[in-house]
């Protein structure tokens, strides 16, 4: 049973940092892609970024140059470091993880950014 398990949300004030992490477990996490995506409040989710196993990555264009999307194999581990939110950052990020048509994801973590 693979799963995912992120951390790292919180509030934030505009302009500043968070880092999220995803922690995965049951599965040998370095053959996943794994992708950071979010939902705010009445919007469908979104893709954020995403990276393959073999470390090519895929941004939205709302958060190149201020999003990196990093793993870390020996760790299990997916990380999001976030600089110089805005509130339109605001919302519910999730943790993703593909291989072979399946696809998992976490509980998310909630992002707030104040203006």
């Amino acid at each position: 049973q693979v799963q995912l398990v992120e951390s790292g949300g919180g509030l934030v004030q505009a302009g500043g940092s968070l880092r999220l992490s995803c922690a995965a477990s049951g599965t040998i996490f370095g053959i996943y892609a794994m992708g950071w995506y979010r939902q705010a409040p009445g919007k469908q989710r979104e893709l954020v970024a995403t990276m393959t196993s073999t470390g090519a990555t895929n941004y939205a264009d709302s958060v190149k140059g201020r999003f990196t999307i990093s793993r870390d194999n020996a760790k299990n581990t997916v990380y999001l470091p976030m600089n110089s939110l805005n509130p339109e950052d605001t919302a519910v990020y999730y943790c993703n993880g593909r291989y072979l048509g399946n696809a998992y994801w976490g509980q998310g973590t909630q992002v707030t950014v104040s203006s």
